[in-house]
């Protein structure tokens, strides 16, 4: 199948992609909600730009769509049925656990007549896990619910560890953090993400979550 990705930046959606493409079907295109004025992606708050350097990374055409939560699913579906006459047939999502967002996924493709994938569906998080690093992939922290101080790191197994003594989602499954990918075997150029994690002015809160504003450049640019 041609297929899009629902892309947000983080590890699910990558090891998602990742997975349909050794499965044999071509990504065409990955589509990120951002805001209604387009500065940042809905899913993660990251900067749009970054995402869009992302895309660059892997060579994979990119969609943003901008929209409210409140008109989200209507602009989702008005951008699969884009896809579909464009040729797309499926559409890959990182989900693994929550059911209420695997039949709101399963529902709104129905009705656009997409195929959904899930990869990632029901698969244990530190298989997952294990097999994100040992695929290559490496991601940073940028968005918490749960610490600050996680902002920042490389996502790696010490701080899983730490994640899992919270008593959270190995995989941050609720929404207790959040990742941006930086290299792996999508990408074409690693993306060099700055600044670091002792960059606290750089952290804001919004409705109860920490994100970390980052920028971005692609290795081998601007003396990057």
């Amino acid at each position: 199948m041609k297929l899009f990705v629902s892309w947000s930046g983080g590890k699910d959606s990558a090891l998602a992609a990742y997975r349909a493409r050794q499965q044999g079907h071509p990504i065409a295109y990955l589509l990120n909600c951002v805001s209604e004025d387009g500065a940042r992606s809905r899913s993660h708050g990251l900067p749009a730009e970054v995402i869009s350097l992302q895309a660059q990374a892997m060579g994979i055409p990119l969609i943003q769509v901008q929209t409210s939560w409140e008109e989200y699913e209507a602009h989702f579906k008005d951008a699969m049925r884009m896809l579909s006459r464009a040729g797309v047939t499926g559409g890959v999502f990182g989900d693994m656990a929550l059911d209420p967002h695997r039949e709101w996924v399963e529902r709104v493709c129905a009705e656009v007549g997409i195929t959904p994938l899930l990869p990632l569906w029901g698969e244990d998080p530190d298989r997952l896990l294990e097999e994100f690093w040992a695929a290559g992939f490496r991601a940073v922290v940028v968005a918490s619910r749960e610490d600050p101080a996680w902002l920042g790191r490389p996502l790696d197994p010490k701080l899983v560890a730490e994640i899992r003594a919270r008593g959270a989602h190995p995989c941050g499954e609720m929404g207790e953090y959040h990742t941006l990918v930086t290299e792996g075997p999508l990408f074409r150029r690693r993306l060099i993400v700055h600044p670091g994690a002792d960059a606290q002015e750089t952290v804001h809160q919004h409705q109860g979550v920490w994100f970390l504003d980052v920028t971005a450049v692609l290795e081998g640019a601007n003396g990057a």
